[in-house]
């Protein structure tokens, strides 16, 4: 069965297809043959401007984690040998709190249907029953329906292929680093579970493990941590060229996001000195 036919996805999809085609066409006479891949950048920028309340409740529960670390490490400590019990606590406590250690995930589940639309509009030649016209559009010459693997694969790169792709998966890996670099987990602190990379109690992304790990597992998990922010690069290679230009924008809107709302809700409140008495 063909998953795009299921009429539901075909009509998602329809109407997806419209709206870019629209939004393509207005912008055409700017951007020429370009248009599709602008019209792209402009959709990303409103799909993650309209999750920056969703980004400032995920900074506020960083914070909350953050200050969390010491009550988890030593229910940590009191219950190493129970983790049924330990777990229980925990959830407890992050109740307690009005939080919880997936806080943070939705940016990421919101964006899943964003990118599975955008990658079927640029491989399908044919979309509820009428020609994909999108596969038309290029950038720079490569058509935006292209990618880097499949045209290896098929023989069909060409150095336009190669500086494009090279371009965009270069770029992403450069995001990576930098926010490899601006939120690496402070050495020796408390691993939060759950709490993403770079909260300053040293809390790593999706980790379940806790301040009870010996110091060589933590620098094996950050490690880890670090190199996943270099996937999104390895991926831009095997995705349409649309999708590729989807998660360049994504990437380095999430790092400027992530550093405003550092300053503006850092995980660890600045301490008020106490008044001199009178």
């Amino acid at each position: 069965m063909d998953l795009y036919a299921f009429p539901p996805i075909a009509a998602v999809l329809d109407l997806a297809y419209g709206l870019l085609m629209a939004l393509s066409n207005l912008l055409e006479p700017l951007a020429g043959a370009s248009s599709a891949a602008l019209a792209i950048v402009l959709v990303t920028l409103l799909v993650r401007a309209a999750l920056i309340p969703v980004g400032i409740s995920q900074a506020k529960a960083e914070r909350t984690r953050a200050r969390l670390a010491p009550k988890l490490a030593e229910l940590q400590r009191k219950h190493k040998a129970n983790p049924e019990r330990l777990q229980r606590e925990m959830m407890a406590l992050y109740a307690e709190e009005g939080t919880s250690p997936l806080a943070g995930c939705l940016p990421m589940l919101v964006q899943i249907p964003v990118v599975g639309v955008i990658y079927a509009l640029f491989i399908l030649p044919v979309i509820a029953g009428h020609p994909n016209e999108l596969l038309t559009h290029t950038l720079f010459g490569v058509p935006l329906g292209s990618s880097l693997a499949g045209s290896l694969a098929a023989g069909t790169v060409t150095p336009t292929v190669v500086a494009v792709f090279g371009a965009i998966v270069l770029l992403i890996a450069l995001v990576g680093e930098i926010t490899r670099r601006a939120f690496r987990p402070v050495p020796g602190a408390p691993v939060v579970p759950g709490a993403p990379i770079g909260a300053p109690s040293g809390a790593s992304a999706g980790a379940s493990t806790g301040a009870g790990m010996s110091p060589a597992g933590v620098a094996r998990m950050q490690g880890v941590l670090g190199l996943l922010q270099f996937i999104t690069a390895v991926v831009a290679m095997f995705v349409p060229l649309a999708a590729a230009i989807y998660l360049l924008v994504t990437v380095t809107w999430t790092l400027g996001q992530r550093l405003v709302l550092r300053r503006a809700y850092p995980a660890v409140p600045p301490q008020v000195p106490p008044a001199l008495p009178a």
